[in-house]
């Protein structure tokens, strides 16, 4: 399934890109080889009849702007210039520097000229009026086929992301494989995982009780639910790896891989901690009130992404076996209406309301005191635990850490592939606009509906596919909006109840070199609505539109 998502990203991409590029030419809006009267006053004398270069300010008046462009900025604005003469080529070329007070057009037409920071135009022609001052007319570089050079800067950039991603892996994933090794040796590990036992026997019964899959698993998950993202990671990664060591059929993924894979594209966290700091940045008056609704939505993402994954498993089911099927899985489909039931009553109840009234008490900068804390005890507390418990059982822990630390490079490497696809098409379905010029709109049919605001549409779309970009939306829109409007509540609640499902794929199933994905990402996607949904549910519950 994942071949004709990424094919899918990458087509839809460069479409679209194709499609706005020639709208653009079409329609000229980049108004190409129009000139603008500008007003240039330099610092030192002005002599147009010899080579040099010359620092000052360019002034624009707005109603000149306006006319040669078709837009409709309300003042005036300036910005620093250097004009560079040339006799000998008799080229005269100008150096806008963009600052806030550039218009929107002028930034982008920056960005499409490969330096956002400057503006390139030549002087046609000037005249010199009173004080040595300069009136003249410029022409700006001509602008074509945006999109597509946007497409390409960003596909090149995020293929160097990715590889700078699986390599800072190495050594994180160095400390923890030995830190795991150890736990392992001391037995720990094993006894872990005989305390959930009840819980994975059900969850995965294709995977022995003892076998170390379910310690890894176990450790990755917990420190998911703690934002401990750094050790989340490794763990994750090594359990993939102990899963495909009872993997009958290489290459396809197993029932169990897909179950733990939903659990983890769900991303239940009981303290979002990031989308927390963006609030605080913000301004928020109370910025851990989005807690309880974030574990909500993450539970509801878990719990959607578990039935789903358990569901699909059961599938295809063979001609005339239907009854078969039926009586051995009915007891699923009514696990799934007692979900749905207890849900519906607890809404009614106000019991899912009280989730966030718990946290009321929090004042931010007791928070920031907790997760300070938090953040900074415990790494060193579980290096602690692991290797003194290894210590105390007689385990030779260095050498112990030392074996187990050399899978991390392999891991790391192993990966770099599949991070590259994944993150490149991702960047040009991005860059090329098709997710905001084809994508929301469309789902605004079915959103809308739902109660769901169009400004929160585009984080519930970015999230599952990329971490920082959804960071990004996430700021933007608190900016505009607020962090303590409904939107900003309503975004930041999205942040906190679902995880970036397409990079969680791409990183845990090339680790093992998986190729048939099976059901995993339709559990994943489904997941994902199921958290963006109850968000929106006990949002607009707690706070109201």
């Amino acid at each position: 399934m994942l071949n004709w998502v990424w094919l899918s990203l990458i087509v839809l991409g460069i479409a679209s890109a194709l499609y706005i590029d020639i709208s653009d030419i079409a329609t000229d809006k980049y108004h190409n080889n129009q000139p603008v009267t500008v007003n240039l006053y330099f610092d030192n004398s002005f002599n147009p009849d010899s080579s040099a270069s010359y620092k000052g300010t360019a002034e624009v008046d707005a109603s000149e702007f306006n006319s040669a462009y078709d837009e409709s900025i309300k003042s005036d604005f300036s910005l620093p210039v250097t004009l560079n003469i040339n006799k000998k080529e008799n080229r005269a070329v100008l150096l806008f520097e963009v600052s806030d007070e550039t218009p929107p057009l002028w930034k982008e037409m920056a960005m499409a000229s490969g330096d956002e920071n400057k503006i390139i135009a030549k002087l046609s022609s000037f005249s010199v009026v009173e004080n040595g001052n300069i009136k003249a007319k410029v022409i700006l570089d001509e602008i074509n086929f945006v999109r597509l050079k946007k497409v390409t800067n960003e596909s090149i950039n995020i293929a160097g992301v990715a590889v700078k991603i699986a390599l800072g892996l190495i050594g994180i994933m160095a400390m923890w494989l030995g830190v795991m090794k150890v736990a392992d040796k001391a037995g720990l590990i094993r006894k872990l995982a005989n305390l959930i036992r009840p819980v994975t026997k059900k969850l995965f019964p294709d995977v022995p009780p003892d076998h170390p899959a379910i310690g890894a698993m176990l450790m990755n998950i917990s420190a998911n639910m703690l934002g401990l993202g750094n050790a989340a990671t490794p763990f994750g990664l090594k359990a993939m790896e102990e899963l495909d060591k009872l993997n009958p059929n290489k290459g396809v993924a197993t029932n169990a891989m897909v179950t733990f894979l939903a659990i983890n594209t769900a991303g239940l966290t009981l303290i979002p901690a990031t989308a927390i700091a963006v609030r605080a940045a913000s301004g928020s008056t109370d910025p851990a009130i989005i807690i309880g609704p974030s574990i909500f939505g993450a539970t509801c993402a878990t719990v959607t992404g578990i039935i789903a994954a358990k569901l699909f498993e059961k599938f295809p089911v063979k001609k005339g076996e239907f009854g078969v099927w039926w009586q051995e899985n009915w007891k699923l489909p009514a696990f799934v209406i007692l979900v749905i039931l207890f849900f519906i009553i607890a809404s009614v109840t106000g019991v899912l309301s009280a989730i966030g009234s718990v946290f009321s008490f929090i004042s931010p900068e007791l928070l920031k005191s907790v997760m300070q804390i938090l953040s900074t005890v415990a790494i060193p507390f579980l290096l602690l635990f692991f290797i003194g418990y290894g210590a105390i059982k007689k385990v030779k822990v260095y050498e112990e850490f030392v074996e187990g630390a050399k899978e991390g490079f392999n891991i790391a490497v192993k990966i770099i592939p599949y991070l590259v696809a994944m993150l490149v098409g991702i960047a040009v379905f991005r860059a090329g606009g098709a997710l905001d010029n084809w994508l929301v709109p469309v789902l605004k049919v079915v959103t809308n509906p739902l109660g769901m605001p169009p400004e929160a549409l585009p984080m519930a779309l970015i999230r599952p596919l990329s971490g920082s970009g959804s960071l990004g939306v996430m700021a933007e829109i608190i900016s505009v909006h607020g962090a303590d409007s409904f939107i900003g509540v309503l975004v930041s609640t999205f942040f906190g109840s679902t995880e970036t499902t397409f990079y969680v794929l791409a990183v845990y199933f090339g680790v093992v070199n998986i190729r048939k994905t099976r059901h995993a990402l339709a559990a994943g996607l489904l997941a994902d609505v199921a958290g963006i949904l109850g968000a929106l549910f006990i949002v607009r519950l707690m706070f109201g539109m």
